[in-house]
């Protein structure tokens, strides 16, 4: 029963908090903060009862009659633990955004409002118990986080927003199209009962891994997995900071939640879908990494950042799938992990509960910096944060947590994942998982992990020095910042920021950190035999930083920096979205249409169903753009209504801008809209070819 008061009060207060809002504005923001914190309490009794045992009657529910299949919910240590790290993100950046938006007052109704929703799908994300709940409330939360990234209804921010939206949608549909095949071969999608179903049922170990990849990739557009990581890098700069630090520390892990229960629940002994995570990871690593060294935007670079610690979680579960593998384990879920496949997943876990603290911390630095000075660019915050003592000390402790720096909480998770890698390499050859002639595809994938830690070092040092410890070119820009040591932070901003850097000197202590592994993965003293400290531990760490210290002097001050400014050489054409996404879905699909209604009449098979299947596509896009701006119509006259308020007699808008000014802000929404239905277009034709391929051939 528990679980189902963390998902649905949310959505209860929101409407609550919305009704609060037409009377009081302050009473709607104190309401938003209250609920976050008795949600905050509710998790950690959760927590509690998970800790007594499973077989708790309020761990537990399900929910009949909803999508036939209807709801699961269920409680263990992982599960719990994430619905705790979920209301500490919310309790506090709603806390924080007191202080944020405390001269701001437009769109904050529809922010708190869609901020209680998101808390509540998330929430059903993290304590479902099939892959069609976790489904539901997957598809809930991208239509409600996506007000966050467009809140400030700026061309970049409409911009993002759609672009982070079409990208949910397109990976809600491929999701949808593997849970579909999943389904068929198995005839469930509990996840306790799917690797025992999808072994008995029969089905080929293609069409399972065909399933698996198109999980992989529904809930990696969520995660921010390269490819379809194009929505992260712009959404984080454009939204609210607070809405950033939920965006990167939970939302992300949303996506990482669907495919870390699959590999471990579903695709425990396919070795091919372990290699396919652990390639992707590596990529995502390394890509996020880069373009966090590039960047020169501060919350650019830490919304790459995010992109890069998710590629570290992925290979934390490809690894752990490879050695789950290699030591021949026929059991799937937690339990069945021992060895090195627990330390794997170990340091996986461990590692998604520090970049969600990691990121809480750093995103609210940014928002202090932002809400004081209303800028990002490196070249403008330069030297701000000189003398303000109590922000610098919390940034600094997050650049050696994120960093991997020995005693903190990144190096700890970050370890476990190394050692990981190095056992892999160690046990190639002695079992089909890891061949011999593997043994070169993860020596190598181990130098990308160190050189990416690296790179995290490095990034993190240039902002951290570029914001606290430089001082601006402009002599009067930097006297202005120096008078301003006063006052330049409140009490949520405190709380937020230095209160929770605390925690990475806390989750880096032994004890800790192994009680925790212990009580997320159900294995007692899952890490009493790491040794954290231990020589060949430490080596690697050492690797990472003087790798990080090097691109630091070499690189970033000699190459990415010029008469002491930093310089933006990312090259612009190499923008994915624009490079590839955008091409192939407006020039060259077209064209491949073309041809395909070119197939020779006589041809009585292929061109009846290809026609066909166009031509359902068509209809249901026309039906879609139908459907989207009836919907639009009705939240412009309701949810998103402008608000009309009286100043001496005069009235004023604040959603209402001058025509030249809404058609400057909503043009770019034209050309978007027209991506956005050619993207649903396509995922709905990819779905009638998975139905006509079962009706046709199978």
């Amino acid at each position: 029963m528990l679980p189902a008061l963390l998902i649905f009060m949310p959505f209860l207060a929101g409407i609550a908090d919305y009704i609060i809002a037409k009377g009081s504005e302050r009473g709607r923001d104190q309401f938003a903060v209250i609920f976050t914190w008795v949600e905050l309490a509710l998790s950690a009794i959760l927590v509690y009862l998970a800790c007594q045992g499973g077989g708790n009657s309020l761990l537990s529910l399900d929910i009949p009659h909803v999508f036939s299949t209807g709801l699961s919910l269920r409680t263990d240590g992982f599960r719990s633990s994430y619905s705790l790290v979920t209301s500490v993100m919310w309790a506090f950046t709603t806390l924080f955004s007191l202080e944020y938006f405390r001269h701001e007052r437009e769109h904050l109704d529809r922010y708190y409002l869609f901020v209680l929703f998101t808390l509540g799908a998330t929430q059903g994300v993290m304590l479902s118990g099939d892959l069609i709940t976790t489904f539901v409330f997957f598809e809930i939360l991208s239509l409600t986080s996506f007000t966050w990234v467009m809140h400030e209804e700026t061309e970049g921010a409409l911009r993002a927003g759609y672009t982070y939206l079409f990208i949910a949608v397109i990976g809600g549909l491929v999701l949808f199209m593997g849970l579909v095949l999943l389904y068929h071969a198995a005839g469930t999608l509990a996840y306790s009962e799917l690797y025992a179903a999808v072994r008995s049922s029969g089905a080929s170990s293609g069409t399972i891994l065909a399933a698996g990849v198109c999980i992989i990739i529904g809930f990696g557009c969520k995660a921010g997995m390269f490819p379809v990581h194009v929505w992260l890098p712009k959404a984080h700069p454009v939204a609210p900071s607070p809405a950033s630090a939920l965006l990167s520390g939970v939302l992300t892990k949303v996506g990482i939640y669907g495919i870390l229960m699959t590999g471990i629940e579903v695709m425990a002994d396919s070795a091919s879908f372990g290699w396919i995570v652990l390639i992707l990871g590596t990529v995502t690593m390394l890509l996020g990494a880069v373009l966090a060294l590039f960047s020169v935007n501060l919350k650019r670079t830490l919304a790459c950042s995010s992109m890069s610690q998710i590629g570290f979680i992925l290979t934390g579960i490809g690894m752990t799938i490879l050695l789950s593998c290699q030591s021949g384990s026929v059991e799937s879920g937690f339990s069945g992990l021992n060895g090195h496949a627990l330390m794997a997943m170990c340091g996986t876990v461990l590692h998604m509960v520090n970049h969600s603290m990691l990121k809480l911390c750093l995103f609210c630095a940014a928002g202090v910096v932002v809400m004081n000075i209303h800028e990002l660019d490196l070249n403008r915050i330069r030297g701000w944060g000189r003398g303000k003592w109590a922000l610098m000390a919390a940034f600094f402790l997050g650049v050696v947590g994120i960093g991997g720096v020995p005693l903190f909480n990144g190096y700890a998770s970050k370890t476990l994942l190394h050692e990981a890698i190095t056992a892999g390499i160690a046990e190639a050859g002695e079992g089909a998982a890891i061949s011999a002639s593997a043994s070169g595809i993860l020596s190598a994938i181990e130098w990308i992990f160190l050189i990416s830690g690296g790179c995290t070092f490095a990034y993190m040092l240039k902002l951290f020095i570029c914001v606290f410890i430089e001082k601006n070119s402009d002599a009067a820009l930097q006297e202005k910042y120096d008078a301003s040591g006063k006052g330049y932070m409140g009490a949520g901003g405190y709380i937020a920021v230095c209160a929770t850097s605390l925690l990475f000197i806390v989750l880096g202590q032994k004890s800790v950190f192994n009680a925790l592994a212990s009580f997320m993965t159900g294995h007692a003293d899952a890490l009493e035999e790491f040794s954290p400290l231990s020589f060949e531990c430490v080596k690697g760490a050492l690797i990472s930083l003087a790798i990080g210290a090097a691109l630091y002097i070499v690189f970033i001050r000699l190459v990415l920096m010029k008469r002491g400014e930093y310089l933006d050489r990312w090259p612009k054409r190499l923008d994915l979205e624009d490079l590839l996404y955008r091409p192939l879905l407006m020039r060259w699909l077209p064209g491949i249409f073309g041809a395909v209604f070119s197939i020779p009449a006589e041809n009585k098979i292929m061109k009846p169903l290809c026609a066909g299947i166009l031509t359902a596509a068509s209809f249901i896009a026309r039906a879609l753009a139908v459907g989207t701006d009836a919907l639009i119509v009705f939240l412009r006259r309701t949810v998103l209504k402008e608000r009309v308020i009286m100043d001496n007699g005069q009235k004023l808008s604040f959603i209402r801008k001058r025509s030249d000014e809404i058609h400057e802000a909503y043009e770019p929404i034209i050309g978007n809209f027209s991506f956005a239905l050619m993207l649903s277009c396509i995922g709905m034709m990819v779905i009638f070819g998975v139905i006509m391929y079962y009706i046709i051939v199978v």
